[in-house]
């Protein structure tokens, strides 16, 4: 028959903790227990003694409570548990008054993040150190799925453990490390952070693997925490075919904001694939050069204070267009600041953004470095040549807004626009940049860069009704003015600088009408035909503006409704234009659905200056926006969900003649608990080979002709699979199929128990931006819970 006790010394005003029990109230739940003066005593024979005291829980077969002194002593599965939700095992133990020190037997303890420590004997010293004696310490699992004991993944052994809990550090002495319980490692003193640190000074695991253009490689990452808010990393990469290179990362947080800079160096020649004999085929790893000083930094800040206002910056250059990939230079393309380079574009920027609930500005510079081949050379990969950065422009500034009145106008919403730019170039470019009635048909040699400048206004009204059939509709207007001053022009055309001004009107009706039809079981069918009206005034394509923000356009589900189809303000469309589409959904649960839109637009004229010039026909343009026609490209997009395990999703543009002329498709798939796959898909037709794209400068509604200009194709899979127990495989690569060559790939051997996860392989880099020509390498990456992980970034795989 159980019994309960309740012993107090004194009453105390402070308010009781979260379990009700005063500071120095003890609860004791046994089924006997007795007091002989301050001495509780207490024992279990069919369930263990439960004991509540300062936040903490002890359960054992025997404990004992001195309340006059505050000692307690517990024996036979001993179980106690702190407010934070650690773990302490034992078959003995002793508590002071204050919890401040101890001594345990047979210690066994879980902390709250999963980690165990073991102990033969154990001592808390005082407050902050524990000292234990002939101990193994895991970060991993010591008991299965089933609840039977397991040997742990990885483990370390040693004589006698201390956890200075003010140094946030567990010190170990004649430690032995075991992988699979088999001694690996011996060292005499090992020191790692406690489990509870966030971060602490210390090395990291290293980052070993082998290159042939460096040779074997080894990184040994050391971190030095300066503070709570500042750490450096110090990351030198030693190679035996080539010199060190040294990494350095500094960050730091504000109350308001954040700086991480990233910095190289080293002091060496070049390397790469040189064909010295000229027999056609290049000698690998060739020092080439003269030894200098090669560096790269890489550097943000974002800062956030009280008010609308935020600012930021990137600094992002590289002394060598290859040194990244000389040295496999961990994710140096990122997007951190308010405008984004592309993958081999660097840019430094200088911003500011002010936004409000109805208000928005920016102001911006910036300008990029390009690490891109212009032209490939296929014998000696070290010559190829790069794109070069005088052609890009130098922004500054470049300054957007854009404000909405709070109360409504008309009965809609009112939205004005503004837009100023100013780019400048020190060197001559071309099409597409300028268009082809401007491009010099003679030499272009030392002519400069066009510089130009704009602004722009803007005003959208819109307004949404509703009719009792549930067809929506939506008026809009729209009006625009842009004031160009465009100087530099080629001048064998005999144009002086010039200031263009162009406006354009239009008005406009969105239609959409959902449809909703119960299929029984909780599953949902949704048609929603989408239609588009609109009449502008015929726009001004002047060829004397250059297209700078308008190259590139993604045709799809949500730009194809739009006014401006086109990024940026250079290129704008003009005319009748109407645009139809269906967007249709199924969902059967709330993890599973499928939807497939397809829409098309067309207009009343074509528009032959959306079209560019091909580079070996300057006579012939082809349209690469799938616009210039009076019927645009139809427009394919999909998703499907089937479960919570298979996504996918795609997209494609698709001429007149049914011919695909961009396309991209991705899906996901898991299996079983650990096992993946990723499968994507890219396809560039923009130039097929049909008589269908090339448009005649003569005669324009003339025959369209055709050459692989800029074709592109390939396809990318990553996945890991296990095959027994927690022994696997992965596989990730890169396919060009225009070229018919796999471009990157990886295989190797996983081993991975979600404490300890190692995978060793096989990688071969067939990419012609490397100067070391393709390169052949083992890679090694290691996971380790509490010490950190390491290995060969496979993000180049995207």
């Amino acid at each position: 028959m159980s019994s309960a006790a309740l012993a107090q010394t004194q009453a105390r005003p402070t308010p009781p903790p979260a379990d009700g029990l005063p500071p120095d109230a003890v609860y004791i739940e046994a089924d006997q227990a007795t007091r002989q003066g301050d001495v509780i005593s207490a024992t279990g024979e069919r369930d263990r003694v439960y004991a509540r005291f300062q936040s903490h829980s002890l359960r054992g077969r025997a404990v004992t409570y001195d309340v006059g002194q505050g000692i307690g002593t517990a024996d036979g599965e001993v179980e106690l548990t702190d407010p934070d939700g650690n773990v302490i095992h034992a078959s003995h133990l002793e508590l002071d008054s204050d919890l401040k020190a101890g001594v345990a037997v047979d210690l066994a303890t879980r902390l709250a993040n999963g980690y165990s420590l073991m102990a033969a004997t154990a001592v808390r010293r005082s407050e902050n150190v524990n000292e234990l004696n002939y101990a193994l310490f895991t970060p991993c699992p010591i008991c299965d799925a089933e609840g039977n004991p397991k040997e742990p993944s990885i483990s370390i052994q040693a004589e006698k453990v201390v956890q200075d809990e003010e140094l946030r550090a567990i010190l170990y002495r004649n430690a032995v490390f075991k992988v699979g319980g088999v001694p690996v490692f011996w060292t005499p003193f090992f020191a790692h952070p406690d489990p509870t640190v966030d971060r602490a000074s210390g090395f990291l695991i290293p980052i070993i693997n082998y290159d042939q253009g460096r040779g074997v490689s080894i990184e040994t990452p050391y971190l030095q925490v300066v503070s709570p808010s500042e750490d450096w990393l110090i990351s030198p990469q030693f190679n035996t075919g080539v010199a060190p290179f040294l990494n350095l990362q500094w960050r730091r947080r504000f109350s308001n904001g954040t700086i991480v800079a990233r910095t190289g160096y080293t002091y060496a020649r070049s390397f790469g694939d040189f064909d010295l004999d000229g027999d056609g085929s290049a000698e690998s790893n060739v020092d080439f050069g003269d030894e200098t000083s090669r560096s790269y930094i890489l550097s943000w800040g974002r800062f956030d204070p009280d008010g609308p206002w935020r600012w930021g910056f990137t600094a992002e250059r590289t002394s060598d267009k290859t040194l990244f990939d000389r040295y496999d230079v961990i994710d140096p393309y990122q997007d951190n600041g308010l405008y984004y380079g592309d993958q081999r574009r660097l840019i430094s920027q200088l911003y500011a953004e002010r936004q409000t609930a109805r208000s928005y500005l920016s102001v911006a510079a910036f300008s990029f470095q390009s690490l891109r081949v212009a032209r490939f050379n296929d014998v000696t990969p070290a010559l190829n040549v790069f794109e070069n950065d005088g052609s890009l422009p130098l922004v500054a500034p470049l300054i957007e807004a854009r404000w909405e009145p709070q109360s409504a106008v008309l009965g809609g919403r009112l939205r004005l626009r503004g837009s100023a730019v100013s780019l400048t170039r020190d060197d001559y470019v071309g099409s597409p940049v300028l268009r082809p009635e401007v491009v010099p048909t003679g030499s272009i040699l030392g002519l400069p860069g066009v510089d130009s400048r704009r602004v722009t206004a803007q005003f959208e009204w819109r307004r949404s009704l509703t009719s009792a059939a549930g067809i929506r509709y939506e008026p809009f207007v729209d009006g625009r003015v842009d004031v160009y001053s465009v100087a530099d022009l080629p001048p064998v055309l005999g144009l002086a600088d010039e200031t263009i001004t162009r406006e354009r009107a239009t008005l406009g009706l969105d239609v959409s009408y959902p449809l909703i039809r119960r299929l029984g079981d909780g599953a949902d069918l949704i048609v929603e035909p989408l239609g588009q009206i609109s009449l502008s005034s015929t726009p001004d394509l002047d060829a004397r503006i250059p297209v700078e923000d308008s190259e590139t356009l993604e045709l799809d589900e949500s730009s194809l409704f739009r006014i401006d189809r086109f990024p940026g303000y250079d290129l704008l469309e003009g005319g009748l234009r109407m645009t139809a589409g269906v967007r249709t959904t199924v969902r059967w649960d709330a993890t599973r659905s499928a939807s497939l839109f397809v829409g098309r637009s067309m207009r009343d004229e074509d528009q032959p200056a959306f079209a560019t010039q091909i580079p070996d026909d300057p006579t012939k343009l082809y349209d690469p926006s799938g616009l210039a026609a009076r019927t645009s490209d139809w427009v394919v997009q999909g998703s499907f969900k089937p479960s919570d395990r298979i996504r996918g999703w795609g997209h494609a543009t698709i001429d007149g003649s049914g011919n695909i002329r961009r396309a991209e498709a991705a899906l996901d798939g898991r299996w079983g608990r650990r096992n993946l796959a990723t499968l994507s898909y890219i396809v560039d037709r923009s130039d097929p080979l049909q008589l269908d794209n090339r448009i005649d400068l003569v005669n324009p509604a003339g025959p369209r002709l055709a050459s692989a200009n800029r074709n592109y194709e390939f396809v990318q899979l990553a996945g890991q699979q296990f095959l027994y127990g927690n022994w696997g495989v992965t596989v990730a690569g890169i396919a060009d199929l225009e070229r018919d060559l796999i471009t990157r790939s990886e295989v190797g051997v996983l081993f991975d128990d979600d404490c300890f996860r190692v995978e060793v392989g096989y990688r071969r880099d067939n990419t012609r931006v490397r100067p070391t020509g393709p390169s052949d390498g083992v890679y090694v990456r290691l996971n380790l819970a509490t010490f950190g992980g390491s290995g060969y970034g496979s993000n180049g795989l995207r």
